[in-house]
């Protein structure tokens, strides 16, 4: 079971999203917060696996929320913070992949791929909404800044077809299906991509699919 935390200054908002995680069965709402501050407080005392966080709030936003939940939880045992915000523009995005967000979603995504990217965070991984997976992968490549070595010659066809997908955004399980493999079999073609590539994350390794098309 996921347990989890939403944070957004919008009551309505919050309502909807614990009313759509609430529809399934490996998700448990543990708690609602309207700002940062109360974001902070309710993620020292509920430890939620996930936090689905707004950025713009009154008081202390969630750029800066991010930062001090995922600071002051040094042991391992930091939820994964998720994103999901109305602002998908620069000003955004890199503050709060900088604050160490795990994932950034838009708030119009569909409740599907929400669920979806709530399980992928839990699971370590790193979803984005593919527009904005998109712009970092022009953003990198304008810059020139290399995000791994150049194509290791080892890469096997079928580890090729799996970067290629995390390329595209989609998750292990996505993966899996689309080529109809296993998913402890896609998790240590992910884990063989990183060791490669030089990739230290999934969106690294993403950035560095894309460059290679």
């Amino acid at each position: 079971m996921i347990r989890l935390l939403i944070v957004d200054d919008q009551r309505l908002v919050r309502a909807g999203l614990r009313m759509l995680c609430e529809s399934t069965d490996d998700v448990e709402v543990v708690g609602e917060g309207a700002d940062g501050a109360e974001a902070i407080r309710l993620a020292m005392e509920l430890s939620p696996d996930v936090i689905l966080m707004d950025l713009r709030m009154p008081g202390l936003d969630g750029v800066e929320a991010t930062r001090r939940i995922l600071a002051s939880r040094s042991d391992g045992a930091a939820p994964k913070v998720l994103v999901l915000t109305t602002f998908d523009d620069d000003e955004h995005l890199y503050p709060a992949l900088a604050a160490g967000a795990a994932g950034f979603l838009v708030k119009d995504t569909a409740p599907a791929d929400l669920l979806q990217a709530i399980r992928r965070s839990a699971q370590g991984e790193l979803p984005f909404s593919p527009a904005l997976l998109r712009r970092l992968v022009d953003r990198a490549v304008e810059r020139g800044r290399p995000e791994g070595r150049s194509a290791p010659a080892e890469l096997t066809p079928r580890e090729r077809d799996v970067l290629a997908l995390v390329g595209e955004g989609l998750g292990n399980q996505e993966i899996a299906d689309r080529l109809h493999l296993g998913i402890t079999t896609v998790k240590s073609h992910v884990a063989n991509l990183m060791g490669k590539t030089g990739c230290d994350n999934r969106v690294r390794l993403a950035l560095y699919a894309c460059r290679l098309d």
